[in-house]
């Protein structure tokens, strides 16, 4: 931070000798030798015996290096000319007595210490400065404070290292602050306090002038700062967004924190009705929900519900004229396949059909409308029929991402599924319900009621109904359904399957909560002699994700989990350990966390399996299971390793950066297992967001010889341009599907990233950052990693196999892309925006644009990753600091525009 601090030190005067070599005196012109002269005889006098001189004497210098003007690049003169004179100066203070005269010297030789600065060890200009205190530093002018301030950092450091006091360095650096402050100069100011650990004391020193760019300072600064500074940070920036009434700003940071304490008192801190409404839309985004007392505004409890969301969705939709339903053939243009192939590509299997639900499903997602399953001819024309047994639930389900988040009028459609006599298409129903309910909130609560009881559900009906529970109230944190859910974990005669959906959707529900009672009950789960035998299951690693989701985001406080997870001997405590500690340090962009992935990553595992093979072959059967199973946990550690990867470095553009370049070494170097999860991984670092450089790597990575690395690298295409329509993209589907043509597996995920790609007909992301991209939804993070570790080592297990439903854990990260301006009464209006790609301006001076190649646009806009809105004219306030999502408007009244008006 301080490198910023350097000042301009002049090099020594021509008349020296420097590295042994005489150099020919400088040539001055007649003022700089008269200048030189007077200021020879000046120096002549403060060395002479006479102290009535002295004063002028001093005067006269400091004014005379006051007011030197000098270019940017050449030093000023006085003080290359007094430079030859520092040591007799620093020998006359010795010896004056104390007293004014003293004092002044010393504040001259602190000034004349600049020159001495390439001596790392000597700081004289700020030794100096101590020895003369004065609150009118800042006359000498923005050079000298900012040499001062390093100076000031590294004795810091010093003292701080010897456990000397540094007092007289904090008091000094009140003096700074101000002072830079006032100067434009915000990041030196946050630079030098966060240098002391004093950055608390930023409240103090702020105005309404200088609070906003310190803030973005602040804030910009945290992916770059380690545990608890990091912390400190974003509280202090918080505080003083609260201070001058910044709530919106405020709530996003205190989200940021996963401080509920916080959430509660900024939610309580205004009575204005429409801020406090736009706050609930932030919280509704965030998937977070208070229990607000004496049903203060049912308006309120719906915008934090996110119960208007399909009416806005809707308005969205009919204004881009996207309505219409969709079917999987404008999706897949089988005509622009080659023709070779065009016929092969769309044969009626029962996999194929499958494929097509999906496709249906996330293409028309939140419409309420299709062509394939809420059908006229009612259940017996839905498609559901042409499916097999386990597609059944997958395509049943479908209704319900088709009624996305429009609970009311699906419930109904959705009723007709429970009534069949197949048990797959009642499953499918139960899932549907979760996914429709998945990010709003009803008071009436149907899907508590209709899932909640598993009495005398078959094991499919109980896995969709557990699954649904989790997708559905997914960061809720609600209380009622640990009884439902906690004893299929603890149950030891249960299935694995049901014990570790279970697990799974308790991850979901109390993500990033660290909720004691789950994380006991699967930690005692994992030590259970009983449930031994059960632990080579596939699904256990579900168990294991259900534990580490709940401490998502929580950085340092996982490490109680670590410690008692060492202490297991256990095949997979290992890998769990690995996600716990990846899903508590999920973007944050922590650069020793990275470095301990990619260790993970480095590590032969054949070498050590090899050795311990020569050490004697008459080991028991017993013995070679453990070991096989021992290889079969340390390559899931590898493969948890490298999407950790991903998800570390994910909210941070250069270490995504760094990554990338990081995964294609590892592609080339690693083993079958981190080659299968590389694709995986750079699908994650952004979501739809199709970065050139990453689907044309992952293109290349599609046509690899090992199946499964090709199939993953499909998928990852997918995440890249998920509801972005992105027409290259396209293409490269398009092509995929003929070239694997003969393969239903890679064909089926072909299909599946089709539908992804036109999810929401491009109006919808998986991208689980908002904000501007400085929040992270917790939940949105959480579903898209359990997609990943679904097809992390073998896609056929899971995804490719029965268990395709998994896909539909996306849920919880499909948002629409929208922005819709409403007015204070909620009612949607239409108002000029200008959308364009976002600048940081971070340090900037003055008043930059925050947009550059903007378009002027009529609400409601879609919002491509990486872009902002801001509004066209004057005449409406936003009323949160970003515009995303649901933002209310106020109007400028009519008598504040006349005052403002300039004449």
């Amino acid at each position: 931070m301080t490198s910023k601090m350097t000042a301009l030190i002049p090099t020594k005067c021509g008349c020296q000798k420097e590295d042994g070599l005489d150099l020919a005196p400088e040539e001055l012109n007649e003022e700089d030798q008269k200048l030189k002269d007077e200021l020879d005889m000046l120096v002549e006098r403060l060395t002479e015996k006479d102290a009535s001189l002295y004063k002028s004497a001093l005067e006269a210098i400091k004014t005379s290096i006051k007011t030197s003007t000098s270019s940017m690049t050449a030093v000023p003169k006085p003080l290359k000319f007094l430079r030859p004179h520092y040591q007799k100066l620093c020998e006359a203070y010795e010896s004056w007595p104390e007293g004014d005269d003293k004092t002044s010297l010393a504040d001259t030789l602190s000034v004349l210490g600049m020159t001495y600065s390439d001596d790392e060890d000597r700081r004289d200009t700020l030794k100096y400065r101590l020895l003369a205190p004065s609150t009118d530093i800042g006359s000498w002018g923005h050079e000298y404070m900012r040499h001062l301030a390093l100076e000031i950092g590294q004795e810091y450091q010093k003292r701080l290292d010897d456990d000397q006091d540094t007092e007289d360095c904090a008091q000094l650096t009140r003096t700074l602050v101000p002072f830079f402050l006032s100067h434009n100069a915000e990041a030196d100011a946050v630079d030098i306090l966060s240098e002391l650990e004093m950055i608390e004391e930023m409240k103090q020193y702020v105005d309404e002038n200088t609070y906003a760019r310190v803030c973005l300072y602040m804030v910009s600064m945290v992916p770059l700062l380690t545990y608890p500074d990091n912390d400190r940070f974003v509280r202090t920036a918080h505080d003083i967004y609260v201070q001058y009434k910044q709530l919106t700003q405020a709530m996003s940071l205190a989200i940021k924190l996963n401080d509920m304490e916080l959430i509660k008192s900024d939610f309580a801190a205004t009575s204005d009705k429409a801020i406090k409404r736009q706050l609930a839309f932030i919280l509704g985004r965030q998937r977070l929900c208070l229990d607000l007392e004496d049903e203060e505004d049912t308006e309120l409890q719906e915008c934090m519900n996110n119960t208007k969301l399909p009416e806005y969705f809707k308005s969205l939709a009919k204004e881009l004229n996207v309505l219409d339903a969709k079917v999987p053939e404008d999706i897949y243009k089988s005509h622009l396949e080659s023709s070779r192939t065009a016929g092969l590509t769309n044969t009626d299997s029962a996999r194929h059909n499958l494929a097509s639900a999906f496709v249906n499903a996330f293409v028309n997602a939140g419409f309420g409308q299709d062509k394939l399953m809420l059908v006229e001819g009612g259940l017996k024309q839905s498609w559901v029929w042409k499916v097999k047994e386990e597609g059944m639930l997958s395509t049943a389900a479908s209704a319900g991402l088709l009624m996305l988040w429009d609970v009311e009028m699906g419930l109904d459609k959705l009723d007709a599924y429970t009534y069949v006599s197949e048990d797959q298409i009642k499953a499918g129903a139960a899932l549907g319900m979760g996914l429709m309910n998945s990010g709003v909130r009803l008071d009436s609560d149907p899907t508590m009621a209709l899932l909640g009881d598993m009495e005398g559900k078959s094991k499919a009906h109980k896995v969709a109904s557990i699954l649904g529970l989790g997708l559905a109230y997914a960061g809720s944190n609600k209380e009622e359904l640990l009884e439902t859910l906690l004893p299929l974990v603890t149950d030891t005669s249960l299935d694995m399957q049901l014990s570790a959906m279970a697990a799974l959707s308790l991850g979901l529900i109390f993500v990033g909560s660290a909720q004691s009672d789950v994380s006991e009950a699967i930690i005692q789960t994992f030590l259970d002699e009983d449930r031994n035998k059960q632990l080579k299951d596939k699904w256990t690693r579900f168990m294991t994700l259900g534990l580490a989701l709940l401490f998502f985001g929580q950085q340092e406080e996982v490490d109680v989990v670590l410690e008692t997870l060492k202490a297991i001997d256990h095949p997979m405590s290992k890998p769990a350990s690995v996600l716990a500690e990846i899903c508590a340090w999920t973007g944050t962009g922590a650069v020793l966390k990275l470095q301990q992935l990619l260790h993970i990553c480095n590590e032969h595992i054949e070498e050590k399996d090899d050795k311990e093979d020569k050490e004697g072959d008459d080991k028991k059967e017993d013995g070679e299971e453990t070991q096989e199973r021992d290889l079969e946990g340390d390559q899931l550690v590898q493969a948890y390793a490298v999407i950790g990867l991903s998800l570390v470095a994910m909210g941070e553009d250069v270490g995504q950066e760094m990554v990338l370049r990081q995964f294609g070494h590892l592609m080339h170097y690693g083993e079958a297992n981190i080659r299968k999860a590389v694709p995986l991984a750079m699908g994650l670092i952004s979501p739809s967001n199709p970065q050139m450089k990453v689907y044309d790597t992952l293109s290349r990575y599609s046509h690899d010889n090992d199946i499964d690395v090709a199939v993953n690298s499909i998928f990852a295409m997918g995440m890249l341009g998920a509801g972005t329509n992105n027409a290259r993209l396209a293409q490269l589907f398009r092509q995929l599907a003929s070239y694997y043509h003969r393969d239903p597996n890679a064909l089926f995920m072909v299909r599946i990233a089709q539908g992804l790609l036109h999810m929401g007909k491009g109006t919808m992301s998986i991208n689980p950052f908002h904000t501007d991209r400085s929040v992270m939804s917790r939940v949105g993070a959480a579903g898209l990693l359990t997609v990943a570790i679904s097809l992390i080592d073998n896609p056929k297990a899971f995804i490719l196999g029965n268990d395709h439903y998994l896909l539909y854990t996306l849920v919880t990260a499909m948002h629409p892309r929208f922005l819709i301006t409403l007015d204070e009464e909620l009612k949607p209006i239409q108002v000029n925006v200008r959308v364009g790609q976002a600048v940081d301006v971070v340090g900037q001076a003055g008043r930059p644009k925050t947009i550059t190649g903007w378009q002027t646009q009529s609400t409601p806009v879609l919002l491509g990753y990486g872009e902002r809105a801001e509004l066209e004219d004057e005449e409406w306030i936003c009323l949160t600091n970003v515009m995303e999502g649901m933002c209310i408007l106020r109007k400028v009244s009519f008598l504040k525009q006349t005052i403002e008006r300039p004449r």
